[in-house]
């Protein structure tokens, strides 16, 4: 039986009211399809895309109907610090409107009074500036808008990296920051641009001292298979340390190309530590507004994914239960944390060396009126996609905002992009890399 496309009277009232405004100058779409899930570009690509989609609508309503938030939610994943491209996806959303040129130079619209705005994680790296992306979601916060911050990867590997320098060194907390810290690298060169470094610096040791804090020891590759045994697979094991053979050289590489001495690398991370970890410190609300999961009726947000054990505890516990043991297993050893259940969420592909996604795990959600995973972190080229993990549905929100991915994956200008959740039920992805408008509404696949 061939599967086709359900047909639908009108989008165009789905659109934001500043959208036709805007797009003209921003290349935006300013028409909708029906969201194409028998398009790869817009779905898994199999040839089985559709009837995968359909089959998990059918499911997932065998446990009750979907449930809508009662405000509209906007999506927006994946900034990269590019706040520029951050900003212009608020504009597109029409939750925000531009009264100059300068980074904090906007206000709320009225439909960015009424508007829950979801943040999907991956606010760092990248570029072209994680402290002018920081500065912008910090003017968000700082106006009446309801915003959530979820954890992304690349936002947690700043943070292990961070805590594992207070840590006494063992084989399990020595090599992490620079494990985790290259892709910040670009931050602290900023850092040491923005802030006067100066009385940091004459208390810094000398080259070898810095390097000698931030690097592992030499004998780490022979004690540390034998104590992160009791953590990780054998088989992942021997992947951390093929992997910290080339962190290692790479973290050398990246301080060289960054002209920073290790001296300079040194206090600039002090300065970031006390910018972000400090409690009077100016980004002390980045890591303290994260959480792991966000619920708004029948969709669950989350940077990544899930697994069974976290599925269970969602249904069993409730969003709130996660994001509390998220944040206490943060503060318990940041090795654990990040090789644990919880970060799995921030950063699982669903690979097959991931913390596991089963049937078990989507028959939990189902159960507790989950039908919908709304994510960033895989990143797409032609806007939002939909598709099945595992039975579960999961929209991919992460179209790509950042001008360094867009310049190295051949996308052209400034990423904007948002994905619209209505208390309608109806879905719309927007994005520049796409000609339409893409509109999603799951009762019309279920038929």
């Amino acid at each position: 039986m061939v599967e086709i496309l359900p047909q639908l009277d009108s989008h165009q009232n789905l659109l934001p009211t500043v959208f036709d405004e805007f797009s003209e100058l921003h290349h935006l779409p300013t028409d909708c399809e029906v969201w194409p899930l028998d398009q790869t570009h817009s779905a898994s690509g199999s040839r089985n895309s559709l009837l995968n989609v359909q089959n998990s609508i059918r499911a997932a309503a065998s446990h009750g109907p979907w449930a809508w938030p009662e405000r509209p939610v906007v999506f927006i994943s994946d900034p990269h610090a590019d706040a520029e491209g951050f900003l212009r996806s608020l504009v597109a959303a029409g939750t925000i409107r531009r009264t100059g040129l300068g980074i904090r130079a906007f206000e709320l619209t009225d439909f960015g009074h009424r508007a829950q705005i979801v943040i999907g994680g991956d606010c760092l790296d990248k570029g072209p500036s994680n402290l002018d992306l920081l500065d912008a979601i910090g003017a968000l916060l700082s106006t009446d808008a309801d915003v959530h911050l979820l954890a992304g990867n690349h936002d947690l590997r700043l943070f292990v990296a961070l805590a594992a320098l207070d840590l006494p060194r063992t084989s399990l907390t020595e090599h992490l920051f620079v494990r985790m810290a290259r892709k910040a690298i670009p931050l602290l060169c900023e850092i040491s641009n923005r802030f006067d470094l100066t009385d940091i610096t004459a208390s810094v040791p000398d080259e070898a001292t810095c390097r000698a804090k931030l690097f592992p020891d030499n004998d780490w590759f022979e004690r540390f298979p034998a104590e992160a045994g009791g953590f990780l697979s054998a088989e992942i094991v021997q992947k951390e340390l093929c992997k910290m053979d080339e962190k290692v050289a790479g973290f050398d590489a990246a301080i060289a190309r960054a002209g920073l001495t290790m001296r300079q690398t040194y206090a600039a991370i002090m300065q970031c530590r006390r910018l972000f970890l400090d409690e009077t410190g100016a980004y002390n609300w980045f890591f303290q507004q994260m959480k792991a999961v966000k619920r708004s009726g029948s969709l669950l947000f989350v940077h990544a994914g899930l697994c069974d054990r976290m599925s269970q505890m969602l249904a069993e516990e409730g969003p709130d239960a996660v994001n509390r043991k998220f944040l206490r297993d943060a503060h318990m050893g940041p090795f654990r944390f990040y090789t644990g259940e919880v970060a799995n969420m921030v950063r699982t592909k669903y690979r097959r060396t991931d913390k596991q996604l089963t049937s078990h795990g989507v028959d939990a959600l189902f159960r507790m009126g989950i039908k919908m995973v709304v994510q960033g972190h895989v990143n797409n080229h032609a806007g939002q996609r939909i598709l099945t993990k595992n039975g579960l549905l999961h929209l991919e929100g992460d179209v790509t905002l950042d001008r360094a991915s867009r310049a190295l994956e051949g996308l052209q200008g400034i990423g904007v992009g948002a994905t619209l959740i209505y208390p309608s039920g109806d879905v719309v992805g927007l994005s520049v890399d796409y000609p339409k408008a893409k509109h999603f509404k799951p009762e019309l696949f279920a038929r």
